[in-house]
């Protein structure tokens, strides 16, 4: 799992890129297991829709996971240097 986390974190732009294209992929192939009255643009404007809103979960998510990671950081460096010697 740690080997995971460093390499998403060295490669964080193809990591969203990779999800928002499986976003797109994961829609389109629900949306043409049901049977729907849509044009196959529609369907592509929302699969595109779909993958947008998984980006923007993803980068939100990487925010928080960024911002926790510095304050993180940030404390066990304060408090290192807050201890008597």
């Amino acid at each position: 799992m740690e080997a995971i986390q460093t390499w998403v974190s060295k490669n964080k732009l193809t990591t969203i890129g990779a999800l928002w294209a499986s976003g797109i992929g994961a829609s389109l192939a629900y949306n043409s297991r049901k049977r729907s009255h849509l044009k196959p643009s529609l369907k592509l404007i929302h699969a595109r829709m779909h993958a947008q809103a998984l980006t923007l979960a993803v980068l939100s998510s990487a925010a928080v996971y960024h911002y926790y990671e510095k304050s993180t950081m940030e404390h066990g460096e304060s408090s290192t240097h807050d201890s008597p010697k």
